[in-house]
């Protein structure tokens, strides 16, 4: 067994990483339609598919989002809550193998079907279970109101990758039921069905190793950091200590113009 420690950043790589080498979700994107909803996560990921596929000129995650949380200090609209922000560049959508520069989940969903793929980040992570949660800010529940016709209707797949640095500790139906309350202030909050993908799924996909969850936190830059124990077979574990430093190398988020 090795123990590897990861930054949020370092996590959202590996999890693109691991997205971006799955053969079905490249089929999806060379020979179907791939929907990358926006979102920080999903900026490295929709980054790894592009250049999976040549065409990440001009892609940028700095601004791949339609809301993030910032803290308190930042002089940002929305400052220590869900930001909207200027300059948004649309999802990635990606038809038999092109990216349709410009175009939105909202474009394409009714023409999704079975073999499509959805890929939208998740605000909440239960760990145990397998499941996340997403906040909800639209009055109309934003993206994943959209999308959910076409994964609950017409077995659009949905993989949702999230960071383990969003994992929560309480029931999210229990958590969906205080939030959603009409006497409860601020965003709403929605448990879906969806593939989990976190750091641990990231690093069976690309080596076969196992990993846990074993400690967090850090600070400096470390924030939000966790540790990993990794086991696996001698091949496996070199496989990991090679992968590691590739993206324990990242950079923390920036956004555009900061």
């Amino acid at each position: 067994m090795k123990q590897f420690v990861l930054t949020p950043a370092a996590g959202k790589r590996l999890i693109a990483k691991a997205i971006a080498s799955d053969p079905s979700v490249m089929e999806a994107a060379r020979s179907r339609t791939l929907v990358i909803i926006a979102g920080t996560t999903n900026g490295y990921v929709a980054e790894e598919v592009l250049k999976a596929l040549g065409q990440a000129e001009g892609f940028s995650p700095r601004q791949f989002f339609r809301g993030i949380t910032l803290p308190s200090a930042r002089p940002v609209t929305g400052t220590g809550r869900l930001a909207d922000t200027s300059g948004f560049p649309g999802d990635v959508v990606i038809t038999g193998g092109v990216w349709k520069k410009g175009r939105t989940i909202l474009d394409v969903v009714d023409d999704l079907k079975a073999g499509d793929i959805i890929l939208k980040g998740a605000n909440a992570l239960d760990l145990t279970n397998r499941r996340a949660g997403i906040l909800i800010g639209h009055p109309k529940s934003g993206t994943i109101g959209a999308a959910l016709p076409a994964v609950l209707g017409r077995k659009v797949r949905l993989i949702l990758p999230v960071g383990l640095e969003k994992r929560v500790s309480c029931d999210l139906d229990r958590i969906a039921e205080r939030m959603n309350r009409p006497d409860t202030a601020g965003a709403r909050f929605w448990p879906v069905p969806g593939e989990v993908v976190t750091e641990l799924e990231a690093i069976r996909m690309l080596t076969g190793a196992e990993a846990e969850l074993v400690s967090a936190g850090g600070v400096g830059g470390a924030e939000g950091s966790v540790w990993l124990l990794v086991q696996g077979s001698e091949r496996q574990l070199e496989k990991v200590s090679e992968l590691m430093p590739s993206v324990q190398k990242e950079p923390g988020f920036s956004i555009q113009g900061s």
